[in-house]
């Protein structure tokens, strides 16, 4: 099974950075106890700390799903109260199972990107 990578981006909402850092710290917790296939799961901040991208790796579309089932109420709690404008970019071949994940989302919130060439394989 391919490498599956993913960038997710969010604005962090007026007034709850704090609160932000400390679900961002619990939904990074889960995923090192739970996750089995995740490769990378790293989280980033803006200078003016307003905004953050998220550097997802998975061994495949199967760890991405088992991610999303693992932290789903954390993440949950995350964009019901601390941030605002997700949106996800996946690299790599999605499973249908990981599609159907997706169309979850606000449309137009995930797009996706198949390997074209380069030096990954």
């Amino acid at each position: 099974m391919r490498k599956l990578e993913v960038s997710a981006r969010m604005t962090v909402r007026k007034g709850k950075l704090e609160g932000f850092k400390l679900q961002a710290a619990e939904c990074i917790r889960q995923t090192k106890e739970k996750d089995t296939k995740t490769l990378r799961y790293d989280w980033f901040l803006s200078d003016d700390e307003t905004a953050c991208e998220i550097r997802e790796a998975y061994e495949g579309s199967d760890g991405l799903v088992e991610h999303r089932m693992h932290i789903g109420e954390a993440l949950d709690r995350l964009f019901s109260e601390f941030a605002d404008n997700h949106a996800v970019t996946v690299y790599g071949e999605p499973s249908p199972q990981l599609v159907e994940l997706a169309r979850r989302m606000p449309k137009g919130s995930v797009k996706w990107y198949s390997f074209l060439q380069g030096l990954g394989s």
